[in-house]
Protein backbone atom coordinates (compact mmCIF):
# COMPACT_ATOMS: atom_id res chain seq x y z
CA UNK A 1 0.00 0.00 0.00
CA UNK A 2 1.40 3.41 -0.99
CA UNK A 3 1.81 5.81 1.88
CA UNK A 4 -0.20 8.92 0.99
CA UNK A 5 1.71 11.29 3.46
CA UNK A 6 4.60 10.31 1.71
CA UNK A 7 3.43 11.30 -1.83
CA UNK A 8 2.54 14.44 -0.14
CA UNK A 9 5.72 15.61 1.17
CA UNK A 10 7.76 14.07 -2.30
CA UNK A 11 4.74 16.54 -4.20
CA UNK A 12 5.96 19.75 -2.20
CA UNK A 13 9.96 18.97 -2.95
CA UNK A 14 9.91 18.37 -6.53
CA UNK A 15 7.69 18.83 -9.89
CA UNK A 16 8.04 14.57 -10.11
CA UNK A 17 6.57 14.40 -6.80
CA UNK A 18 3.80 16.29 -8.00
CA UNK A 19 3.32 14.45 -10.98
CA UNK A 20 3.37 11.11 -9.23
CA UNK A 21 0.84 12.63 -6.43
CA UNK A 22 -1.39 13.86 -9.88
CA UNK A 23 -1.40 10.17 -11.40
CA UNK A 24 -2.22 8.57 -8.25
CA UNK A 25 -5.31 10.77 -7.10
CA UNK A 26 -6.41 10.69 -10.68
CA UNK A 27 -6.49 6.90 -10.39
CA UNK A 28 -7.34 7.06 -6.61
CA UNK A 29 -10.35 9.41 -7.23
CA UNK A 30 -12.11 7.83 -10.54
CA UNK A 31 -15.06 10.61 -10.61
CA UNK A 32 -12.29 13.73 -11.01
CA UNK A 33 -10.40 11.58 -13.63
CA UNK A 34 -12.73 13.25 -16.55
CA UNK A 35 -12.07 16.76 -15.79
CA UNK A 36 -8.72 16.39 -15.78
CA UNK A 37 -8.20 18.66 -12.19
CA UNK A 38 -4.50 19.02 -11.93
CA UNK A 39 -2.42 20.28 -8.74
CA UNK A 40 -0.26 23.09 -9.73
CA UNK A 41 1.08 23.60 -6.50
CA UNK A 42 0.81 22.29 -3.32
CA UNK A 43 2.57 23.39 0.25
CA UNK A 44 1.93 22.17 4.14
CA UNK A 45 -1.30 24.64 3.83
CA UNK A 46 -1.71 25.70 0.60
CA UNK A 47 -2.77 24.41 -2.73
CA UNK A 48 -3.82 25.31 -5.86
CA UNK A 49 -5.52 23.07 -8.51
CA UNK A 50 -5.70 23.87 -12.40
CA UNK A 51 -9.51 23.23 -13.45
CA UNK A 52 -9.40 23.41 -17.51
CA UNK A 53 -11.61 24.90 -20.01
CA UNK A 54 -12.04 21.91 -21.87
CA UNK A 55 -15.27 20.36 -23.89
CA UNK A 56 -15.46 18.09 -21.51
CA UNK A 57 -15.80 20.54 -18.60
CA UNK A 58 -18.27 22.43 -20.46
CA UNK A 59 -21.97 23.08 -20.01
CA UNK A 60 -24.77 24.05 -22.90
CA UNK A 61 -23.61 27.54 -22.55
CA UNK A 62 -20.24 26.94 -23.39
CA UNK A 63 -18.60 27.49 -20.19
CA UNK A 64 -16.90 25.40 -17.38
CA UNK A 65 -19.99 23.16 -15.72
CA UNK A 66 -20.51 24.80 -12.34
CA UNK A 67 -20.50 20.97 -11.07
CA UNK A 68 -16.63 20.60 -12.32
CA UNK A 69 -16.10 23.95 -10.36
CA UNK A 70 -17.42 22.50 -7.33
CA UNK A 71 -15.43 19.56 -7.75
CA UNK A 72 -12.37 21.59 -8.08
CA UNK A 73 -13.05 23.57 -4.77
CA UNK A 74 -13.88 20.28 -3.08
CA UNK A 75 -10.99 18.69 -4.70
CA UNK A 76 -8.42 21.45 -3.60
CA UNK A 77 -9.63 21.92 -0.02
CA UNK A 78 -9.75 18.25 0.48
CA UNK A 79 -5.88 18.08 -0.18
CA UNK A 80 -4.77 20.85 1.89
CA UNK A 81 -6.86 18.99 4.97
CA UNK A 82 -5.58 16.00 3.84
CA UNK A 83 -2.04 16.89 3.50
CA UNK A 84 -2.30 18.54 6.91
CA UNK A 85 -3.75 15.64 9.13
CA UNK A 86 -2.88 11.96 9.02
CA UNK A 87 -4.82 9.85 6.68
CA UNK A 88 -3.75 6.91 8.86
CA UNK A 89 -5.66 8.43 11.42
CA UNK A 90 -8.50 10.41 10.09
CA UNK A 91 -11.57 9.51 8.12
CA UNK A 92 -12.33 12.81 5.85
CA UNK A 93 -15.59 13.67 4.03
CA UNK A 94 -17.78 15.91 2.98
CA UNK A 95 -20.61 16.97 4.98
CA UNK A 96 -21.84 19.51 3.39
CA UNK A 97 -20.95 22.16 0.27
CA UNK A 98 -22.68 24.91 -1.09
CA UNK A 99 -20.87 27.52 -4.03
CA UNK A 100 -21.89 31.05 -4.71
CA UNK A 101 -21.26 32.06 -8.49
CA UNK A 102 -19.70 35.06 -9.82
CA UNK A 103 -19.12 34.95 -12.99
CA UNK A 104 -19.28 32.71 -15.58
CA UNK A 105 -16.27 30.99 -16.81
CA UNK A 106 -14.84 30.75 -20.21
CA UNK A 107 -11.09 30.03 -19.59
CA UNK A 108 -8.73 27.86 -17.40
CA UNK A 109 -9.26 28.57 -13.92
CA UNK A 110 -7.39 28.17 -10.68
CA UNK A 111 -9.01 26.90 -7.48
CA UNK A 112 -6.54 27.79 -4.79
CA UNK A 113 -7.08 26.70 -0.70
CA UNK A 114 -5.39 28.33 2.37
CA UNK A 115 -5.53 26.86 5.48
CA UNK A 116 -4.79 29.48 8.15
CA UNK A 117 -2.52 28.21 11.38
CA UNK A 118 -5.79 29.23 13.61
CA UNK A 119 -7.49 27.07 12.26
CA UNK A 120 -5.07 23.70 11.39
CA UNK A 121 -4.52 24.66 15.66
CA UNK A 122 -8.55 24.71 16.61
CA UNK A 123 -8.63 21.76 14.49
CA UNK A 124 -5.95 19.42 16.19
CA UNK A 125 -7.21 20.22 19.53
CA UNK A 126 -10.77 19.21 19.05
CA UNK A 127 -9.69 15.95 17.41
CA UNK A 128 -7.36 15.40 20.50
CA UNK A 129 -10.18 16.08 23.12
CA UNK A 130 -13.31 14.57 20.77
CA UNK A 131 -11.77 12.34 18.20
CA UNK A 132 -14.01 14.21 15.50
CA UNK A 133 -14.99 17.42 14.34
CA UNK A 134 -16.30 19.52 11.68
CA UNK A 135 -14.39 22.35 9.54
CA UNK A 136 -15.38 24.84 7.07
CA UNK A 137 -13.16 25.16 3.98
CA UNK A 138 -13.58 28.32 1.77
CA UNK A 139 -12.57 28.25 -1.99
CA UNK A 140 -11.66 30.59 -4.02
CA UNK A 141 -11.89 29.75 -7.79
CA UNK A 142 -10.71 32.56 -10.21
CA UNK A 143 -10.29 32.25 -14.65
CA UNK A 144 -6.52 32.99 -16.36
CA UNK A 145 -7.68 37.06 -15.99
CA UNK A 146 -7.97 36.68 -12.07
CA UNK A 147 -11.74 37.10 -12.32
CA UNK A 148 -13.25 35.66 -9.15
CA UNK A 149 -15.38 32.83 -10.62
CA UNK A 150 -16.98 30.85 -7.70
CA UNK A 151 -16.31 30.67 -3.76
CA UNK A 152 -17.12 26.84 -2.52
CA UNK A 153 -17.73 26.55 1.09
CA UNK A 154 -17.04 23.18 2.09
CA UNK A 155 -18.09 21.67 5.49
CA UNK A 156 -15.51 18.81 5.95
CA UNK A 157 -16.25 15.93 8.71
CA UNK A 158 -13.08 14.71 10.48
CA UNK A 159 -13.49 11.68 12.38
CA UNK A 160 -10.99 9.51 13.90
CA UNK A 161 -10.75 5.84 12.02
CA UNK A 162 -11.29 4.39 15.28
CA UNK A 163 -14.99 6.22 16.06
CA UNK A 164 -16.28 5.65 12.07
CA UNK A 165 -19.38 3.51 12.19
CA UNK A 166 -21.09 1.91 8.98
CA UNK A 167 -23.93 0.21 8.03
CA UNK A 168 -23.38 -3.32 7.13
Amino acid sequence: MMNLQSLFVKARQSRRGLAKLNTVLAWGIPFNRPHRLKIMHLSEHRAEVAIPFSRRNLNHIKGIHACCLATGAEFTSGLVLLGALDADKYRLIMKNISVDYHYQARKNCMAVYALEDSQLNALNTTLQQEGQSDILCEVKVVDAEDNHICTGKILWQIKAWNRVKTAV
